[in-house]
């Protein structure tokens, strides 16, 4: 069974708090943003980077 399945926005947001209860707060922030990314409603989006403050980490290309 693999470590993480990414299938729903929950599954990202769980990864999430696994990279920070771990001390790797880029990682958590990275799959937080991608957590809300995929969440359709937008206040949960923004409570989810509320979880997990800072600016955002990804470059555009």
């Amino acid at each position: 069974m693999p470590l993480f399945s990414f299938n729903r926005p929950a599954d990202y947001l769980d990864a999430a708090r696994e990279m920070a209860d771990a001390g790797r707060p880029t990682m958590a922030r990275l799959l937080a943003e991608e957590a809300a990314d995929r969440t359709s409603d937008p206040n949960a989006a923004a409570r989810i980077l509320a979880e997990f403050p800072g600016h955002s980490l990804r470059q555009e290309g």
